[in-house]
């Protein structure tokens, strides 16, 4: 979806992984809330300067907000725009270029040329205590490879996006753990991560009849690291027909990245679905839903949307690859996070060493702040190949601001291996469809469920009274349920076995394992898709 590109990327690795201290401060977060007090300390603990801030980028968007949008120029020359994906791929910022690089910093800057999957220029500046300075497009900072071009009639062009580089991997070679490039798409890397699924500014009527509204970041500026700096601080301008707005990221790799979000937003008019805090990813085919002649046995930046709810619920939804289009949501007040996951990490379930799917991260969203009512959406489209992102989740406020009233809100993405855990319950490993022989076919169809944690390891034995909670709706018959041990792993087996009512409209499946009335695990909230492609 959008003007974004889907690119493969693998940052580069050499020491083993360490033990995620960023998944326990989400768990500890999470546990106890964030006050306002903390969020103002966050906000302080980044470099910067008197010369610019937020406050500047809000007064810029504030103005824009009150003009009528002038939609962005497409200046890209042709043979530019009729490049496929490879040759554009062949054309390569040279490293030594950097900004940065020969002032010895933390960070440096490289830059994205434009092309058929960006076609607008963004302005980038950088900002140091001399004040702001726009960094000027220069082809000579090129590599074009074997594309047989005159780079100088591309003078004055400008830029598609930029990456930041760190050291992460290896103390003496910086990776790419950050990359703005087109729209208002932007990707993180912690510590052996490759590039999967990517976030965005913001979303504007995902999946609405009246068509999506694609905001973009229109110019950014870049702080300056100090010498011996952990963070990188990034400000950016979003432009769109109906809204205007001012960001400010705090970028902090580590083995789990996390990049602090500020916005303020401001709209020029009214909006239908304001979705905060997107994230976009790509499902194909998975345990629950396998590929067909395909030799992987999975194919998934994401397999599943996590949301932990004010009341304590832990929500998992595996994804799914439907025939039509597939919207549905949860409602709260005040969510505590959400994201879309990788849980699987077994390279045996993608037999993919080209993609590298069990390294491509999770994103988990914690909110800062009160965030109020609303809902947290899951938009599912359906897919032909992995080459589109065609999962969407954000929050959606319960009420929009109106026109000229801003809204600010904040939170932080972590890009995690693992987790994060949810909140001392045990959670799914695994959902499967399909059954065993089964003598004369019936029409039903069954599920097999996993579930695995601590909560369920330090039951005894001979453990009673441990049960599975399940829910189907009314285009359903529920005919079978059971919940035994798997003696090979270890883990709790829940399988389940029912009967669509109606094939053209979905099934939604609930389930949790439950003792003495008290949960012991997370939802399972499944979404049986329709068979047919039509309503």
């Amino acid at each position: 979806m959008g003007d974004g590109s889907r690119q493969q990327g693998v940052a580069h690795v050499q020491d083993a992984p360490s033990t995620s201290l960023a998944l326990r401060r989400v768990a500890l977060r999470l546990a106890h809330g964030v006050t306002l007090a903390a969020v103002a300390a966050l906000w302080a603990a980044g470099p910067a300067y008197a010369a610019f801030g937020l406050d500047d980028v809000a007064q810029r968007a504030k103005s824009l907000a009150a003009q009528p949008w002038k939609p962005p120029t497409d200046r890209l020359p042709a043979e530019l725009r009729e490049l496929e994906y490879d040759a554009l791929r062949d054309i390569r910022f040279k490293p030594e270029a950097a900004v940065w690089r020969n002032d010895h910093l933390p960070f440096e800057l490289q830059f994205m040329h434009l092309g058929r999957s960006v076609r607008t220029p963004v302005e980038i500046n950088t900002v140091d205590p001399s004040g702001v300075h726009e960094v000027p497009f220069d082809p000579a900072l090129f590599d074009y490879g074997s594309n047989r071009f005159d780079p100088r009639k591309f003078r004055g062009l400008g830029w598609a996006g930029f990456r930041v580089h760190y050291a992460l991997n290896n103390p003496g070679y910086k990776d790419e753990v950050l990359v703005f490039h087109g729209a208002s798409y932007f990707r993180a890397l912690g510590k052996h991560q490759v590039y999967g699924l990517s976030a965005r500014g913001l979303a504007v009527d995902t999946a609405a009849a009246t068509g999506e509204e694609f905001p973009r970041f229109s110019a950014f500026w870049i702080e300056r690291p100090r010498r011996g700096a952990t963070s990188l601080v990034i400000y950016a301008l979003l432009d769109s027909r109906r809204v205007t707005g001012a960001y400010r990221f705090v970028l902090t790799p580590a083995a789990d990245t996390t990049v602090q979000v500020t916005a303020r937003l401001y709209l020029r008019d009214a909006i239908g679905k304001l979705g905060i805090a997107p994230l976009t990813s790509m499902f194909l085919s998975g345990e629950n839903q396998p590929g067909h002649d395909d030799y992987r046995p999975e194919v998934h930046d994401s397999d599943g949307l996590s949301i932990a709810s004010a009341d304590g619920e832990w929500i998992w939804r595996p994804l799914v690859n439907p025939r039509r289009l597939l919207v549905t949501s949860f409602a709260f007040t005040q969510p505590r996070g959400f994201g879309l996951l990788q849980r699987d990490r077994a390279v045996s379930s993608y037999e993919d060493p080209e993609s590298l799917f069990e390294r491509r991260p999770s994103a988990w969203v914690e909110p800062l702040g009160d965030w109020g009512a609303g809902r947290v959406e899951l938009v599912q489209i359906p897919t032909p190949d992995e080459t589109n992102d065609n999962i969407v989740t954000y929050w959606v406020p319960a009420r929009s601001p109106a026109v000229g009233q801003p809204l600010e809100i904040a939170y932080r993405l972590h890009w995690l291996l693992e987790g994060p855990p949810p909140g001392g319950l045990a959670w799914v490993t695994q959902s499967r469809r399909g059954r065993g022989y089964v003598k004369q076919p019936d029409g039903d169809i069954q599920y097999v469920v996993d579930f695995d944690g601590p909560p369920l390891r330090s039951l005894p034995a001979d453990v009673k009274g441990l049960e599975a909670a399940v829910t189907v709706d009314a285009n359903a018959e529920l005919h079978e349920r059971n919940l035994y041990r798997n003696g090979e792993t270890g883990a709790w087996r829940m399988t389940l076995r029912f009967r669509r009512l109606d094939a053209s409209r979905p099934v939604e499946l609930r389930a949790h394992l439950e003792r003495e009335g008290r949960a012991l695990s997370e939802t399972w909230s499944y979404i049986l898709p329709p068979e047919s492609d039509k309503p």
